[in-house]
């Protein structure tokens, strides 16, 4: 994913919970007939949101909506500076002790860029330290005291969340996560660029100047 959220505790594709897959406007194999997909939906029945087929920024509009409400209970908490996207950072780097920003990135799964911007905006807010480590382009990231003092807020608003999530996913045809992980292990499978190439779009050039 291209942003550290701190909706990233969802069970990995290892873990051993049962998968149930989907697809829309099909029965979820593992789930009772009720979770039929309502692909009947329409914009018509919800209003402020992007068009079906404007997957990219509808992929955006609902992680807005998620880290949004979850940066206001910290902002109402008094941490305006924190970002959702800083938690499962702050929470490996408490189990693991300092790391590489590298093997920080490995560790919760985004790109190293990603790990990157987020660890610099913690840096500003007074959460991590970077140092050298062995290898002169390594930085060595570990948290502050102010990181600690905040724990308990950061485990409290995480657990809250959870239990929010979970509230939700009982609403949807199918956990959020499990759809994600569905769809992540499809783009493995065929990346989209192939399933683009295959509907017969020829490649062209640049427009003349």
């Amino acid at each position: 994913m291209p942003q550290v959220s701190q909706y990233t505790r969802w069970p990995s594709p290892t873990s051993s919970r049962p998968w149930s897959y989907g697809s829309i406007g099909g029965y979820i194999p593992g789930f009772p007939p009720r979770t039929r997909y309502n692909s009947a939906v329409t914009l018509a029945d919800v209003t402020g949101i992007p068009d079906r087929e404007a997957l990219g920024t509808l992929l955006r509009h609902v992680l807005e909506l998620l880290d949004g409400d979850v940066a206001a209970g910290y902002a109402e908490r008094g941490l305006a500076d924190y970002r959702p996207r800083f938690s499962p950072l702050v929470r490996v780097l408490v189990a693991d002790g300092p790391l590489a920003i590298r093997d920080l990135a490995a560790r919760v799964g985004v790109t190293h860029s990603a790990a990157s911007q987020s660890v610099a905006e913690m840096s500003r807010a007074g959460l991590v330290t970077r140092a050298p480590g062995t290898d002169a382009r390594q930085r060595i990231v570990t948290l502050t005291d102010r990181a600690y003092a905040l724990l308990p807020v950061i485990e409290a608003e995480w657990a809250a969340t959870t239990t929010a999530m979970r509230e939700l996913d009982a609403e949807l045809p199918v956990p959020l996560a499990d759809e994600l992980y569905a769809v992540l292990a499809a783009l493995r499978r065929r990346p989209l660029r192939d399933r683009i190439a295959d509907t017969g779009l020829a490649p062209t050039g640049p427009p003349p100047a």
